[in-house]
């Protein structure tokens, strides 16, 4: 399946926009990571247990918008997008949603 960000598909015609394909995760924080994360800033640099944890739930919830666009018989999704929102305290949502087209053949 192709994914791009962009509203078209470059040698490619859109044939049929079948609606949105989207995936999520919600991950929170773990105890152990936020001792390393507190060490981590008192010194400074990046908080590479965060970084990790943010790039695995990317991942997840890119894996599920494919998922989706493949359950609604998609060719490609255009227009992808990648948003974060706090859930609660320690908790994020990663939301990565596009179109679900249809090509022309």
């Amino acid at each position: 399946m192709l994914v791009v960000t962009t509203e078209t598909v470059a040698g490619h015609e859109i044939e049929t926009a079948l609606g949105v394909a989207r995936g999520n995760v919600i991950r929170a924080k773990h105890i152990g990571t936020d001792i390393l994360a507190g060490l981590r800033n008192l010194v400074g640099g990046e908080v590479s247990e965060y970084t990790k944890l943010m790039a695995e739930a990317r991942e997840q919830a890119y894996d599920r918008m494919l998922a989706n666009g493949r359950d609604m018989g998609a060719d490609a999704i255009v227009g992808v997008r990648f948003t974060t929102s706090m859930v609660t305290q320690g908790a994020a949502e990663i939301l990565a949603y596009g179109t679900a087209v249809k090509l022309r053949r």
